[in-house]
């Protein structure tokens, strides 16, 4: 069965195990083990992410809204009014690779759709995509969601709660680094986060605390629910240590007279202005601009002065003679021959008989050669006639510009050919000269 994923024309040959230094590593490794289970829920999804970033993100787009349907069976029709912002040879595009990928699959005895228990996977794997972001928290609120449903359903997992113990930890060398610096700014600046922080551990708190005390037949579960329970206190008991630097940042601040400005306010507003030379104004008739550097970087710069090499005066500095230059290449970046071969074959069909006006079928234009190059020629041609790739300098501009349009169908076409076993169904149609005035 051919791959259903574009391959690039030269294909890595390597394993996964040939990427370690010793192959036999790669089974030995847990994480490794436990994604080699998952090959099919990663080739679905490499699929669905793959290409450009405008296609992937259409493709995840479509099956996100699929995936959200509360039917659970579609006819095409329901499928068209779902996605009728989207132009047919779009949606056509889309629905043929959730086909290909296993998402999506056509009952031909019901006439409709439905979703695979792959896409049920993939859709749970992908549906945080779909929250709106909340903060640079939003990492350790799924983790939290996940491990504390998960204890509730009674399907707690080590690796969650490993990836839950290393968000906490890497969350309290934050805040330390924070307090340690004993800046103000710093320390304002990460109140919120940490406040946030504390706010999401004391509310999965319950069921945190019983998944620690639970009784687990998994030493590797056990063992990570203890080490999650340390990483637990270590944030909390951090709560005093932040409010103690808090309060001596409050402590240092000054405030200047009976204004009622304080050192902070002052600092604040020199931080925010936009050109802090703008206010010494009249008082020099040579703007300066000042440049702040700490006195580390003073030190290097004047250890490299005095270390730097000087040019003796004695000595003649004169160019030096002349020399004849070397001989060289100039190597450039070419597109795929392939490419320059469609658009010649679309020019050549033109002059043929450019007042028929006659179809082709797609076959014509994508078969010859191997599997990759016939997907590849496939992948070009929703390109013919697009509006953006019109405007491009290159192959690919003339490619869009050529006088054909391809119509895809949903059916799938038998070929006779010694790489390719079949193909979605369609023709080429040339588009009308513009009449003379």
């Amino acid at each position: 069965m051919p791959d259903p994923i574009p391959q690039s024309e030269e294909q890595e040959s390597s394993s996964f195990e040939s990427y370690f230094r010793e192959p036999s590593l790669a089974a030995e490794a847990s994480l490794a083990w436990a994604l080699a289970q998952r090959l099919d829920l990663i080739d679905a999804v490499r699929g669905l992410l793959g290409g450009a970033q405008a296609a992937a993100r259409l493709r995840l787009w479509c099956f996100l809204e699929l995936a959200s349907q509360p039917q659970g069976r579609l006819q095409r029709e329901d499928l068209n009014q779902l996605f009728h912002v989207l132009k047919p040879e779009a949606l056509e595009m889309v629905l043929k690779r959730l086909r290909e990928l296993g998402l999506l699959v056509w009952d031909a005895t019901a006439q409709d759709y439905h979703l695979s228990p792959l896409a049920q996977q993939a859709h749970a794997l992908l549906a945080p995509l779909t929250r709106a972001g909340t903060g640079e928290d939003d990492e350790m609120a799924s983790l939290l969601a996940q491990v504390a449903g998960a204890q509730a359903l009674g399907l707690a997992d080590a690796s969650q709660i490993k990836h839950l113990h290393a968000q906490l930890a890497r969350l309290h060398d934050d805040f330390a680094d924070a307090i340690a610096s004993g800046s103000e700014a710093l320390l304002r600046a990460a109140q919120p986060r940490f406040d946030r922080a504390l706010a999401l551990v004391e509310r999965a708190g319950e069921a945190l605390t019983a998944l620690i005390r639970s009784d687990f037949e998994d030493p590797r579960l056990e063992r990570e629910a203890r080490a999650l329970g340390q990483g637990q206190a270590r944030l909390l008991s951090m709560a005093s240590q932040f409010t103690r630097a808090l309060q001596q940042a409050d402590r240092q601040r000054v405030t200047l007279g009976s204004t009622g400005i304080t050192s902070s306010d002052v600092r604040q507003w020199l931080q925010q202005h936009p050109a802090l030379h703008e206010l010494l104004g009249d008082a020099l008739s040579t703007g300066v601009r000042p440049v702040f550097v700490s006195p580390h970087d003073l030190i290097d710069v004047a250890e490299g002065e005095f270390e730097r090499d000087r040019p003796d005066p004695q000595r003649s500095t004169g160019l030096p003679p002349p020399a004849a230059a070397v001989a060289g290449t100039l190597e450039t970046l070419r597109m795929p021959v392939e490419l320059e071969a469609l658009i010649g074959k679309l020019t050549d069909w033109t002059g043929s008989d450019p007042g028929a006006g006659t179809p082709r079928p797609v076959r014509d234009a994508v078969l010859g050669g191997r599997f990759a190059q016939a997907a590849y020629r496939m992948q070009l041609l929703p390109l013919l006639g697009d509006a953006q790739a019109r405007t491009l300098q290159g192959q690919t501009g003339d490619l869009a510009r050529s006088r054909w349009r391809a119509v895809l169908t949903p059916a799938i076409e038998r070929v006779d050919d010694a790489h390719v076993a079949a193909l979605s169904a369609g023709e080429l149609h040339p588009e009308s000269l513009p009449s003379e005035s």
